[in-house]
């Protein structure tokens, strides 16, 4: 429970990818933080393999203020999260106050919408490879890393690596932050 009490926002919308959506937040809740599940509005959405996920507010009800962590996981969903203004505010909001941006497979989508990526390194499915370094940013093919405050994982196959990376991103910055 080396998570008790941080606040993690977390992305979804229709075709989200059901395995990067569920386990890494099941990971996440196993160490005790508090998940808010966020869409373009309040709701019930299906993920591309059939499981659902129910978003509690859109993403223009909160602000970057409210978490310490965000989490955009894969799928279809962030072709369709990266329209939204408030997802994106929300992302901006995060970066520019340096919090934690988790970012799975095409889940970079949303943050190069954001206008976010440019001069950092980046990784996800091959299928969003292009529009990453047209984002400005470098492609890294590696199942899973941190830069700053960014963790990137690849595609369902490197969730456990995205997990270990995210899980252990979040309790350096929770110690580093209660020094």
């Amino acid at each position: 429970m080396d998570l008790k009490g941080l606040r993690v926002a977390y992305l979804v919308e229709t075709e989200f990818e059901d395995l990067e959506f569920w386990v890494p937040r099941m990971r996440l809740e196993e160490e005790g933080a508090q998940i808010t599940v966020i869409s373009t509005k309040p709701g019930e959405y299906k993920g591309k393999h059939g499981l659902t996920a129910k978003a509690e507010m859109a993403a223009s009800q909160v602000n970057a203020d409210q978490f310490d962590a965000l989490v955009i996981p894969g799928g279809w969903c962030p072709d369709k999260l990266r329209r939204d203004k408030g997802v994106l505010d929300l992302v901006r909001g995060m970066d520019s106050q340096r919090k934690t941006i988790a970012v799975i497979c095409h889940g970079g989508w949303v943050p190069a919408s954001a206008g976010i990526l440019k001069g950092r390194k980046v990784t996800g499915s091959r299928g969003i490879r292009d529009d990453m370094i047209n984002a400005g940013a470098e492609w890294v093919d590696a199942a899973a890393f941190c830069e700053g405050h960014m963790v990137w994982g690849r595609v369902v196959d490197d969730i456990p690596d995205f997990c270990r990376e995210l899980v252990a991103t979040l309790k350096e910055k929770r110690d580093t932050t209660a020094r």
